[in-house]
């Protein structure tokens, strides 16, 4: 017989143990008494020896609490083995055993209402929690024995993982079928056949499908002309995208004035028409396409193939100089096979060729990719160049290098950036004196208070006109007695190049003249002239006390902090700074 070796549950083994233990026990026991052991001799020698298949792991069985569920004897799953009616005829009896959790022993069924048999099947009418466990179907007679074992398994309602709320629980794992674009086919309940006679006129079923657009439960019947009951089925006219989904029915029949169940679902999928060509293709290479590979390296040749959806087989494989990779000697070369995508049936499937260790060798060979279905074949032949080496020392040392220069670059600049400014201003600025007809390089705008009037007269005037070399307007100085201080402050500030403003916390307040000259400063830049408003930090101000004109201004423009001693030498950051924004002066003494 060629059957294939089934796997053996400890369970029965412990139970065959027990089994013969027992007997010996009875063999030994007799001794005291000739007759009883002539007996058991007599009795041992009649009974046959059973073949024992195991326990049937791909036949294990789930059904839901509550719900029917049927035991189907795994011995006639091989008709030309076991025929149900044949060994009827031959006198062999079905038997039916169980093992439940946390037995050892197994033991005769006792079939009632809710436990029956019927034919090669057992019937659970409703199912019922303590069910489970493994169930042994013998088939024996004088002469011979056979026995299989089976597990079942019973699943309460919330041990089944459910998509939505009005989706039924299903013990089962769903049946797949596809249906092509355009076209129509009818769809049963699983296993309603199987149910046999336990179907008649009063059976009812109830049908749900949970679209994979979203989690929405629809329950027939549907609104739709294209998709409609049909007796106990499920009849799709003309599929549409929409159609896809899991379809749930629930089987509703009379049994003794009892009204049973039972749910299957079936996975609903769309591919394209059969009117489509089928001809499988290569999509990568092209027949352009050079892979390039470099000496001593693995190496990676990439095939994709589109396989038009056929219920039928399909292959993509490489072949070197004409030979599949099984049959080559040599073991450096390999494939990699993977799904790419799938596209309503269309699927596009990658082969990788991988070369170890790469030969110059290797670039005459032929590599060949070819893909096949029943419709047809194509191939296509992969070209190869060589990668050109690049010295990797010179160019390690080059890129060293130079990345070292750049760093070294990067910090002279960051740190003496305003040293390169000034060097370049004295170089290639243009001295503004010779494109402008303005009289003033500076003009100062500050509060008139002791300490900052100070600061301004003794140190920026000082710095700027006897060091630097400006023209710088100061209005207590160079205005003239007599005037209107308005007309003359716009004038000034007309007349100057920059307008340095020196910020204090008592520098301008609505009205004064400080705060004048800078709405002046300000709308001089607005209108696009040549003046430009330089804000000097005398002492910190805190971030409310500055004046609207104050705060629009700072947005735009730079802020050179006097910082106090440290700014007292022509050296400082402070005046190379603020150098920065004035006019260019080249002094004889140096940018230093």
């Amino acid at each position: 017989m060629n059957v294939r070796p089934l796997t053996v549950s400890p369970s029965l083994c412990r139970a065959s143990l027990i089994r013969t233990l027992l007997f010996l026990i009875l063999v030994v026991g007799g001794t005291t008494a000739g007759g009883t052991t002539a007996a058991v001799s007599q009795a041992s020698q009649s009974e046959p020896r059973c073949a024992d298949w195991g326990e049937s792991s791909e036949r294990a069985v789930s059904v839901l609490e509550g719900e029917a569920g049927w035991l189907s004897c795994p011995l006639f799953f091989h008709p030309s083995v076991y025929n149900y009616t044949s060994t009827q005829s031959a006198g062999h009896n079905l038997f039916w055993y169980r093992l439940l959790e946390g037995h050892e022993l197994e033991q005769p069924i006792t079939y009632s209402v809710r436990l029956s048999r019927d034919r090669e099947r057992l019937w659970l009418q409703p199912a019922a929690a303590d069910d489970t466990g493994l169930y042994i179907c013998m088939l024996r007679n004088k002469s011979s024995c056979s026995k299989i074992a089976m597990r079942l398994k019973v699943l309460r309602p919330d041990e089944v993982v459910r998509g939505t709320d009005c989706e039924p629980p299903v013990a089962v794992a769903p049946t797949q079928e596809v249906i092509p674009f355009q076209q129509g086919k009818t769809l049963h309940c699983p296993d309603l056949q199987e149910a046999g006679k336990m179907v008649d006129e009063n059976t009812t079923i109830t049908w749900y499908h949970v679209p994979r657009s979203n989690t929405r439960c629809e329950k027939a019947p549907f609104w739709t002309n294209d998709r409609q009951l049909k007796g106990l089925s499920l009849e799709f006219h003309i599929m549409y995208e929409s159609f896809q989904g899991l379809y749930f029915c629930t089987v509703h029949y009379q049994r003794r004035g009892q009204t049973l169940n039972f749910s299957r679902s079936i996975n609903v999928s769309a591919v394209y028409p059969s009117h489509l060509p089928k001809l499988p293709s290569i999509l990568t290479p092209s027949d352009h396409h050079v892979f390039t590979v470099k000496q001593d390296t693995e190496a990676r040749l990439v095939c994709t193939g589109l396989f038009p959806y056929l219920e039928s087989w399909w292959e993509i494989w490489w072949t070197v100089d004409g030979k599949t990779l099984e049959k080559l000697a040599d073991r450096r070369f390999s494939n990699i096979n993977r799904q790419v995508k799938y596209d309503f049936g269309d699927r596009t499937e990658e082969s990788v060729l991988v070369i170890q260790d790469f030969q110059p060798e290797d670039l005459h060979r032929e590599f060949n990719c070819s893909v096949k279905n029943e419709k047809g074949f194509e191939t296509r032949r992969a070209q190869l160049q060589e990668e050109v080496s690049l010295p990797s020392v010179e160019l390690g040392c080059g890129l060293g290098v130079t990345l070292v220069l750049m760093l070294l670059l990067f910090v002279v600049y960051h740190v003496f950036w305003l040293e390169l400014l000034l060097l370049y201003r004295s170089w290639f600025g243009t001295d503004e004196r010779h494109t402008d007809d303005k009289e003033y390089d500076v003009y100062i705008s500050y509060a008139r208070s002791g300490e900052e009037e100070q600061f301004v007269l003794s140190t920026l005037r000082s710095v700027l006109e006897n060091e630097l070399g400006y023209s710088v307007c100061i209005f207590d100085r160079d205005s003239l007695p007599g005037g209107t201080i308005t007309d003359e402050t716009l004038s000034f500030v007309a007349r100057s190049r920059r307008l340095l403003v020196v910020i204090s916390p008592d520098y301008a307040s609505q009205g004064s003249q400080a705060l004048l000259e800078l709405k002046a400063g300000i709308d001089g830049m607005a209108r696009g002239g040549h003046l430009r408003v330089i804000l000097v930090q005398y002492k910190p101000v805190r971030r409310q006390g500055w004046v609207r004109e104050l705060r629009r201004a700072r947005v735009a423009l730079a802020l050179v902090r006097w910082q106090g001693d440290k700014s007292q030498e022509l050296t400082s950051r402070f005046w190379k700074r603020l150098r920065v924004e004035l006019p260019v002066r080249r002094v004889s003494g140096g940018e230093g």
